[in-house]
């Protein structure tokens, strides 16, 4: 069951969004970056598993953290309806290896994402056969690939492997096969108190929702293909693609099984700690709830 909390003193803050420059979060920073609610908060950008290091810090006040961080961060809220999950393949999110599946021993893994992380554990844990030796490095495929069977590799430098040279497996895409639910990603999440601090006026799901809404207009998504279509050397069409087909953006019922599921089997094998309810920071009355 979702449980919903609005808390309430008035003492006005100006809160700290810890973010991430990635091309899937482009559409969710839109009014942030390029409309007026950027002025009232104070925004830095950083690796998703460091955001999630900044909320446990007390270093920042909203961040867009890895699923798997709200088992590890305490009295955090969840923003209702804005995720960074999919519903089919997502190419950002790939397993790469120059050998079948089942020849896989060592998987050395990028930690930018601790929900890629657990849920490359989860896939052999749960379906994959058992086991596997698995090393933390950076992001550099020929490097991670000279010693270790496999790699995983998430967002921007996945985006740009040339999936012909390899065995690729989404995980998104293989996660969804295998369980038939939704996979999400990434969400935002706020700490408790620094929501008190806000106080009940400041309406945060309406704020993140919007900001959601308006960077997918196709106007804005086509604006974001031109700047990141530079940036990674996709074509325009590969960028509109993957944020209007690859990505989905809604935190919805379904979307709340799949996280539910991933992180009681990401609990059952080890990869997580025991998870807490999901609380949802409700929106201003008036407001539609998931």
């Amino acid at each position: 069951m979702n449980i919903f909390v609005r808390i309430g003193k008035i003492n006005m803050a100006r809160l700290k969004i810890s973010a991430i420059s990635y091309l899937n979060t482009a559409p969710l920073m839109w009014d942030f970056e390029h409309g007026k609610v950027g002025a009232d908060f104070d925004i830095s950008y950083t690796v998703p598993s460091r955001c999630a290091e900044q909320l446990r810090e007390g270093s920042a006040d909203i961040g867009i953290i890895p699923a798997a961080a709200y088992a590890t961060v305490p009295n955090l809220l969840i923003l209702p309806d804005v995720a960074i999950a999919s519903r089919q393949a997502v190419r950002s999110i790939l397993l790469v290896s120059a050998r079948p599946l089942e020849q896989i021993q060592t998987v050395a893994l990028d930690t930018s994402s601790l929900t890629s992380v657990a849920l490359t554990k989860v896939l052999f844990a749960q379906w994959w056969g058992g086991m596997r030796t698995f090393t933390p490095m950076a992001p550099d495929l020929g490097r991670m690939l000279q010693n270790h069977d496999a790699a995983l590799l998430i967002g921007d430098p996945a985006l740009k492997v040339d999936r012909s040279k390899f065995q690729t497996y989404d995980l998104a895409e293989e996660w969804i096969r295998l369980t038939g639910k939704p996979f999400v990603f990434a969400f935002w999440a706020a700490r408790r108190e620094s929501v008190e601090k806000a106080g009940p006026k400041l309406d945060l799901p309406l704020i993140f929702r919007l900001s959601r809404d308006h960077g997918l207009e196709p106007a804005n998504v086509a604006r974001i293909a031109v700047e990141w279509s530079k940036k990674l050397a996709l074509t325009e069409e590969d960028v509109r693609e993957y944020l209007t087909r690859n990505i989905y953006y809604k935190l919805d019922a379904d979307c709340m099984d799949g996280l539910r599921l991933f992180l009681n089997y990401a609990q059952q094998c080890g990869a997580l700690p025991a998870v807490p309810s999901l609380e949802l920071l409700q929106p201003v009355e008036g407001q539609p709830k998931i």
